[in-house]
Formats: structure tokens, sequence, C-alpha cells
């Protein structure tokens, strides 16, 4: 969103797909939202049917993925610059593209409606003006057309436009797949960037029942690594009565991999107390508590803001867990732990297609914020764990600041601790890296892309 003005608040919005499409980009873009967070209340304050819901999603995840390409088509159809024109109409605007050069639908009728979603918006001559700009876009030609004409070439920033990713993603993709899978091949970099285009569909965890009972409910189809895995291709999430009262969650398979590869290693001794020292919103912790109940265990779950600790709170089952607001770095005692979690913060980079405003919302400067605080929660999980137990460091991002060069700082300042393969905990996966971490990513494994370190203290 650099450069670019935001969208300023109006009154009223007609109860219609793209009129429900147009208010999640201005609770992006203006109300800084997630998305995914978003969406639901969108929905529901719209009571949209079932098929207007999904045109929904797709007309607002759509235009949030590919805004960088659809930014780049209309710098070209406009006479000025983009961060001149008021940002509800860019909104519309985007909305607009995305329709034409995107969607099955007729460019008359694309046109049309979103220039009467812009008299809505916005008012009488922006509404001609973003007549004027879409007509363009479609004398321009479809997507290919376009990227052709506002991305020539082979290079970098190309490709970035052409996918719609920021040039820094780009770049430190390519970093990813060299250090972990050898590729210097740019058809795989493009495969992964296109990976993040794609829609993912849900992806549904069995928390209070079992896999098979999940994958028996109405719409949901096995999914294809974790034994509690169900994709769910018909419908929301919110629709099914075990997802409202918590016995089935939402949660990408890599996710459910991260626990279950956790609760999978051996530990010598005890095994009772486990720890997840960045919690929220909650879903790993609630899928771990759920283990360690089962073997006689609870877990302490430990989350620094209060409304993202009261999440996890809500997703824990009934048992002897706790969830302590505070700084994961310095709230447990020393040896306390016998398995520790750090999902740590980092910048989402593997979740962007479950995410896709991310893409626009970080930068590389975010890494220099993050990569101390990764550190810190890793040494401290390493205290927090006893000797002869194991701590699981993960991200949701492949980027090798947040990954590996996290891990081989904490390991060269400590003595007391191992790194040991954790691909062993990934039965049926392959292409996981050379070891002893592992990648899951989403064009080789169909899940989001995550990062796996396994440290024992000695």
């Amino acid at each position: 969103m650099s450069g670019v003005s935001k969208p300023r608040r109006d009154r009223g919005r007609r109860r219609t797909a793209r009129g429900a499409a147009y208010d999640l980009l201005h609770a992006v873009h203006v109300d800084d939202a997630y998305a995914n967070l978003a969406l639901p209340e969108i929905l529901d304050r719209a009571g949209l049917s079932t098929r207007d819901a999904a045109l929904t999603t797709e007309l607002a995840y759509g235009t949030l993925r590919w805004q960088g390409l659809y930014d780049a088509v209309l710098g070209t159809c406009v006479d000025r610059p983009l961060s001149e024109l008021d940002g509800r109409l860019l909104d519309v605007l985007r909305l607009g593209c995305h329709q034409v050069l995107a969607m099955r639908i007729p460019a008359h009728a694309a046109v049309s409606e979103t220039v009467a979603l812009a008299r809505d918006v916005v008012g009488e001559g922006p509404a001609r003006l973003a007549n004027a700009v879409l007509r363009k876009v479609v004398d321009g030609g479809d997507r290919d057309a376009w990227i052709e004409r506002v991305a020539p070439g082979d290079g970098a920033v190309a490709l970035a436009t052409a996918t719609s990713h920021p040039a820094w993603i780009v770049h430190a993709f390519h970093q990813a797949l060299m250090a972990h899978r050898g590729s210097s091949d740019p058809q795989e970099l493009r495969a992964l960037l296109d990976a993040d285009n794609e829609p993912a569909r849900p992806v549904l965890v069995a928390r209070d029942i079992t896999g098979a009972e999940l994958c028996a409910l109405p719409g949901v189809e096995p999914g294809r690594w974790s034994p509690r895995a169900g994709v769910l291709v018909e419908g929301r999430p919110d629709d099914l009565y075990q997802v409202r009262n918590g016995a089935v969650g939402v949660q990408d398979e890599g996710s459910q991999l991260v626990a279950l590869a956790l609760a999978a290693a051996p530990v010598e001794g005890r095994d009772e107390v486990w720890a997840d020292l960045a919690a929220g919103p909650g879903g790993k912790a609630a899928l771990l508590a759920r283990i360690v109940a089962e073997r006689g265990g609870h877990l302490v779950a430990v989350e620094m803001h209060p409304h993202r600790a009261d999440l996890v709170r809500r997703s824990l089952p009934d048992g002897p867990h706790e969830v302590l607001v505070g700084d994961g770095r310095t709230v447990l005692e020393p040896s306390s732990a016998d398995r520790v979690l750090v999902d740590a913060p980092c910048t989402g980079l593997g979740a962007l297609r479950r995410r896709p405003e991310a893409r626009w919302r970080r930068s590389s400067a975010d890494l220099a914020t993050l990569g101390p605080l990764q550190r810190e929660l890793l040494d401290a999980a390493l205290d927090v764990v006893r000797p002869g137990g194991v701590v699981m460091y993960a991200t949701c991002s492949p980027h090798v600041a947040e990954t590996d060069l996290v891990v081989q700082d904490v390991l060269k300042r400590r003595s007391d601790v191992v790194q040991e393969d954790v691909r062993p905990l990934l039965p049926g996966l392959s292409d996981l890296g050379p070891g002893p971490s592992a990648r899951l990513w989403p064009h080789v494994h169909g899940t989001d892309g995550m990062y796996l370190a396994l440290l024992r203290r000695v």
C-alpha cells in the first residue's frame, strides 16, 4: 500500500456480493483488518446467500492477491498517479479489474456493476471515471495480454509484477528454495509464486472427534498428510455444528503437522508439562492440549496480548490447562516443561494464499524487528525445557532470516542444546529438504509454507 492513499469511511452500502467485497477491502486498507477475520462478520451483516457469499470471497480475496498487477494495469489507464485517486475509488477499480481479467463475468456486466458500485460508494463523477478506466482495461485484452504489456521480460521485477508479489518476497523465496531444495530453477520459483495465487480450501482439524468422524461430515474430504485433517469442499466452516461447538477447528495441515511432530518427538523421563510460548490465536495450542491431556498431562499456553489470550482460552478443552498473559521470554520457570513449542511471530510469507493482504502489509524492514524477538523466544524456550526435553521452533515463513539463521545463531551461543532431524516425525512426507530442519511448501505439499526445527536440551 506504499504510496497509495487510504480509503475514507463512507455511509451505507448495497447488500450485494460486490458491496460486501468492497467492505472487506475497506476494512483491510482503512482499519488494518485481517481479511480472514473480517470476512465472516461482513458476510453475516450482508445476509447473502451461500452462492453470493462465495462470490464475495472470490472477489475480495482475488483482488487482494492480484493487487500489485492490477495497480500496474490501472497505472497505464489513469492519467494521474494512483496515489492521487480517492482510495475508495481505487479499491472499486481494483475490484473491476479482477472481474474483467480473472473471472468468468462478461465484460459489459463487470463494467456496469463496478460503475454502479462506484456511484454508490463515491458518487457520480468518480463513477464516470471508473467507466472510462475499465473500458480501457477491457480494450487491453485478457490478463496474459496485460502481463506482457506491464511486465515484459523475465527479470525479477517482471516476475514480481506478473505474479503480483513484492520484489523482496520474490528474492526471499528464491533464497529459501536455494537453501532447502538446492533449486535455482526459475520454473520452481514461478510454481511457488503461482501457488500463492491459488485459492486454498478451508482445512479442518479434528479436536474432540476422530479424524474418521470429521471426514464423514457432509462436504468434508480427508487431508493429504495429517490424520486429523479434513478439507471442506462445500460450504463454510461455520455451517458445521461441530465447528460451532469447538469439536472441530479450522487449521491448515502444515500447522497441524507442527503440533503432531512435537507430540511425536521422543523425550527422556517424565512427559507431563507442555508449553506454548506464543500461543495466540490458539490453533496449535488447542491441538497440543488435547494430545497431552490424553497422556495425563497439561498445557501451559503463554500469550502476551490479552485479546489473543482470550482466543486461546476459548480454543482449549476443559482440564488443567493454563493460559498465562505475559511475555513468553520471561513468564515461565527454567526447566519447568517437558516439551515446548515456539511458533514464532514472523512475516507470514508461507501463508500468503490464505492471507492475501499480508504480501502488501509486510516489508523487508520487518525482519529487523522480528529477528531479535525470534532468537529471544527460542533461547527462552531452551531455558524453559528441562534437560532431556525438546523444543520445536516453527514459523509460517520460509525466509532464511527467520528460520535457519535464527536456529544457527542460538545454537552457536549454547553448549547444552543439540539439533535433531525433524523429518522422521513427519511420516509420509517427502521433499522436506536436506535436514535436520524441514520445510513444507505450498507448491509441493499443498500446505502453508512451514519451517520446523527440533532442538533437544542435553
